[in-house]
């Protein structure tokens, strides 16, 4: 995957894009594939960051007034109604679930990178079943990474032992 953010992302995003794709590869090899998740995540971080400055400009509430009107209907005063929750909150918290369930994904969490690292154990560790498929053999009740799971699996005895056509396309 390139170190280089794609066009189209802000300066923000870009800034998170340079940060991210090296920490990845460090972790592990990023396939091309998975720049869109990568994308999305910079993105995201743009939007908390975003809201988050607007939040501390702004704050959390927001005063409500209704206007006061003459007879004229011209505007004279304000009357104060109330409080009301600021909308950029909510956008504030859907960027931090986002950021939180696509980081993830993408194994940037402490708990979701000790999860990968024990399935490569998990996976290792499998005897062979006499197919050839032990590396296939993953508990996935244990994550809800499928594709960081099936991006991890060894499918090299697979190709070696069998060479029928259907394999060698699936494989």
């Amino acid at each position: 995957m390139s170190y280089r953010a794609p066009k189209h992302l802000s300066p923000l995003a870009s800034a998170c894009w340079r940060k991210t794709v090296p920490f990845l590869e460090e972790q592990k090899p990023v396939d091309k594939i998975d720049s869109f998740l990568v994308e999305m995540y910079c993105t995201q971080y743009e939007i908390y960051r975003n809201s988050y400055e607007h939040l501390k400009k702004h704050g959390e509430v927001q005063e409500i007034y209704k206007p006061v009107q003459d007879m004229t209907g011209e505007i004279i005063d304000r009357q104060f109604q109330g409080f009301k929750r600021n909308p950029m909150t909510q956008i504030y918290s859907d960027a931090i679930k986002n950021l939180t369930k696509i980081g993830s994904e993408l194994g940037l969490s402490p708990k979701s990178r000790s999860e990968l690292m024990e399935l490569n154990m998990q996976t290792n560790e499998n005897e062979d079943d006499g197919m050839g498929i032990s590396s296939m053999k993953i508990d996935l009740t244990q994550t809800h990474d499928v594709i960081g799971t099936i991006h991890s699996l060894n499918y090299e005895d697979i190709r070696e032992e069998y060479q029928d056509p259907a394999t060698k396309y699936a494989f």
